[in-house]
C-alpha cells in the first residue's frame, strides 16, 4: 500500500469513526481526507480507504462514491483550481465569457493546468449560487456576480500570492 494519511488527516479520521457507526458513511469524509492530503483522488487511495474502512465497503464501492460526486478531482489540479459554474442560470448571466477570459488570460483551454501548474480551468455544473451568477469556485472560496474585469483582477491577485 503506497499511499497513507497525513498525521493530521489520521487523527481526523480516528475522530470520524465512532461518529458513523454506519462504515459506508466514512467514504465521503474520507475521499475529502484524501483529496486534501494528495490534491486529489486516485485509485491507490481509494484502495486504501476501502481497506481502513473495511467491510462491507469495498475499493469499488469507494470508486463509485468518488466518481459520482464533482467535488472530487480525478487528477491533479493546479495550485488554484478555477471551476466555473456552467448551469442556466450562470450561462444566461455570462459565465461563459468569465470561462473564455480566464482560459485566455492564463494561456490554456478549459480542462487544462498551466505549466507551473498554478491554475487549473474546469467548468463545472450548479455551484448553487444560481441567483448569484456569473459564480467561480477557486479552491473553498466563492465568487460571484462576476464579470470579466472583476476575475481579471482575481487572477491578477492570486498570482502576486
Amino acid at each position: 500500500m503506497s499511499y497513507q494519511f497525513s498525521q493530521e488527516s489520521e487523527k481526523r479520521f480516528q475522530k470520524l469513526v465512532p461518529q458513523f457507526p454506519n462504515k459506508r458513511s466514512l467514504i465521503l469524509p474520507c475521499l475529502f481526507l484524501l483529496q486534501r492530503d494528495k490534491g486529489f483522488v486516485d485509485h491507490d487511495g481509494m484502495q486504501y480507504i476501502a481497506d481502513r474502512i473495511g467491510n462491507p465497503v469495498s475499493l469499488a464501492h469507494v470508486h463509485g462514491v468518488a466518481t459520482f460526486y464533482t467535488m472530487y478531482n480525478k487528477k491533479p489540479v493546479g495550485k488554484y483550481h478555477v471551476q466555473i459554474c456552467s448551469n442556466i442560470s450562470c450561462y444566461l448571466s455570462g459565465s461563459d465569457d468569465i470561462t473564455a477570459k480566464v482560459c485566455s488570460k492564463l494561456g490554456i483551454e478549459e480542462g487544462q493546468t498551466t505549466k507551473d501548474k498554478n491554475f487549473t480551468v474546469t467548468e463545472v455544473q450548479c455551484l448553487g449560487a444560481c441567483g448569484f451568477g456569473p459564480v467561480a469556485q477557486i479552491n473553498d472560496r466563492y465568487y460571484e456576480n462576476l464579470t470579466p474585469e472583476k476575475i481579471d483582477q482575481i487572477l491578477d491577485e492570486l498570482e502576486k500570492g
